[in-house]
């Protein structure tokens, strides 16, 4: 991917081992069903698990890595500051955002929304989230 994406979605990560591959796996196939460019970035936000080597390997996929946890807002404004595209898309690690909702989101903004967010209703978070 040469061309600048029209499309950047961050995530940002903190022990995500397991998590990461599928993650990667649903965004690529939600992004390529739009057939319009993109990039993937990931953030890892000073993991302790195996999430950075979970990455390896994984493309496309522009992985920035902090040395220690910087918190969910120091990532996302290292991976905003690195996207290249139009139109940015943020999710959690968790999988508890479901990257085929992105095209819902799209949607919206070509009916003339600048911003646009969503909200799941069946969500499973944990006590402390």
């Amino acid at each position: 991917m040469n061309e600048k994406p029209l499309i950047s979605v961050v995530v940002p990560l903190y022990n995500e081992e397991g998590n990461v591959k599928e993650l990667h796996r649903r965004i690529l196939e939600a992004c390529q069903k739009l057939q319009k460019s993109f990039e993937i970035i990931f953030v890892d936000d000073g993991s302790k698990d195996g999430t950075v080597a979970d990455c390896e390997g994984l493309s496309p996929l522009v992985l920035i890595k902090f040395r220690k946890n910087f918190g969910q807002t120091a990532a996302f404004d290292a991976g905003i500051k690195q996207a290249k595209g139009e139109i940015l898309i943020t999710m959690d690690g968790d999988l508890q955002n479901d990257p085929a909702d992105i095209r819902l989101l799209l949607e919206k903004m070509e009916e003339g929304f600048d911003v646009v967010s969503g909200w799941r209703f069946h969500r499973k978070d944990t006590f402390s989230k």
